[in-house]
């Protein structure tokens, strides 16, 4: 199944850019991450604000309360897509890693992505 390309582009065809279904998956996990909590006008609660993070002093504390942060946005938004099997939250001296291991609730599969963002003042 083909999905609308995040972000928005076009392809060499002039056409609307698409994805296969995993890698649309894929790009919503990053932009549920990535976006932080009040940035879309209509949905002020939708993001975690993994960003936020890059000025943040790093520690185990900041790690897990983004485990538990992560956790709830991924149920709640991408809940009807996918099952969170595994999510591991790392603060090492200057990175923070996010490793997400899922299941896709429509084919079964399983997949896994990491993420790394720098971190700390």
């Amino acid at each position: 199944m083909l999905e609308v390309a995040f972000p928005y582009r076009l392809d060499d065809r002039g056409r609307t850019a698409t994805v296969q279904n995993d890698a649309h998956i894929e790009q919503m996990l990053e932009l549920l991450l990535f976006t932080s909590p009040g940035e879309r006008v209509n949905r002020p609660d939708f993001g975690c604000g993994l960003l936020d993070m890059v000025f943040a002093p790093n520690s185990p504390e900041i790690a897990a309360a983004l485990n538990v942060t992560i956790t709830a946005a991924i149920v709640r938004w991408l809940g009807d897509v996918i099952s969170l099997t595994t999510l591991d939250v790392t603060a090492d001296d200057s990175r923070l890693t996010v490793f997400i291991a899922y299941i896709v609730l429509a084919t079964g599969a399983t997949s896994e992505l990491t993420l790394t963002v720098p971190g700390g003042p």
